[in-house]
């Protein structure tokens, strides 16, 4: 499989991406757009935000959860970190 780690930028925010070329397919990282529906500049803020609400959908056996993968992306820091993605 080949992959493209990018970065897209949205009107002015930064969003991880990933592009699947077997299956053709963008995968964006889920903090970077949780971060931007919310206006939240803070990281931690947003993870936990996301983490607290994986929680609470896998309570009510919401699948959204199930289909959500994690991808290794560069983070922000410069380091390679397993990362919560989706396609749109």
């Amino acid at each position: 499989m080949s992959n493209e780690n990018k970065l897209k930028l949205f009107e002015d925010k930064s969003v991880l991406t990933y592009w699947d070329e077997e299956l053709e397919t963008w995968y964006f990282s889920l903090i970077d757009v949780i971060a931007i529906l919310t206006e939240q500049e803070d990281y931690l803020t947003v993870r936990k935000y996301w983490n607290k609400l994986k929680e609470r959908l896998r309570k009510e056996g919401n699948e959204t959860v199930t289909n959500c993968h994690q991808l290794k992306m560069l983070a922000k820091d410069g380091k390679i970190r397993l990362t919560d993605v989706a396609n749109t």
